[in-house]
């Protein structure tokens, strides 16, 4: 499971910035700030680092 994040991870890494904001606007075409979205699914990480 996090083998398989941190390859995901790379591959995104690897790419080009045409390809990143493709993706982005294929998931995201608005692009809308999903923060507060992300927080009240899997809390606030900070305090863990």
């Amino acid at each position: 499971m996090i083998g398989d994040a941190i390859g995901r991870e790379k591959q995104l890494k690897a790419g080009s910035r045409g390809k990143k904001v493709e993706l982005i606007e294929s998931i995201n075409p608005d692009w809308m700030d999903l923060y507060e979205e992300v927080r009240e699914l899997f809390g606030d990480c900070e305090d863990e680092i």
